[in-house]
């Protein structure tokens, strides 16, 4: 089972992103530990879909990242890389303002693959969508 990457903190995930699709949603990881990575983003009108509701890819967007860089920071030390080969997501509410939350925490570190859960809660606390991904890990 990979163990967690010191190398790979919070500072450096964020300075990782900037120029990059989870620097344009707001990603904001707030806790790194192992097996488990939480990250956030505040609702804007620019992550609405036409209809007024937070956009599905948004949700998406907040849960892939969060299992992305968990996975980043739980690598096999000799891995260079990971790239995601599945994913599925259900959703169960939206939101339209506020700070909306995903947990990811490992169901699989192998050597080979890692699969992530996330979940993504409302501003409320609700549950507004569950995620998971397959990621592959590159050598």
């Amino acid at each position: 089972m990979s163990k967690l990457r010191s190398e790979y903190t919070i500072d450096r995930l964020h300075e990782r992103q900037k120029g990059s699709l989870p620097g344009l949603l707001g990603v904001r990881v707030t806790d790194l530990a192992e097996g488990v990575l939480t990250a956030e983003l505040t609702v804007r009108s620019e992550l609405l879909a036409p209809n007024g509701f937070l956009h599905a890819a948004t949700v998406i967007g907040l849960a892939d990242t969060a299992c992305g860089y968990a996975c980043l920071a739980h690598l096999p030390d000799n891995a260079r890389n990971f790239t995601t080969i599945e994913l599925k997501s259900n959703f169960l509410g939206t939101s339209t303002e506020g700070t909306i939350r995903a947990v990811a925490k490992a169901v699989h570190l192998g050597r080979s693959t890692q699969v992530w859960d996330a979940t993504v809660t409302a501003p409320d606390g609700k549950t507004m969508a569950l995620f998971r991904c397959t990621q592959i890990v590159l050598y």
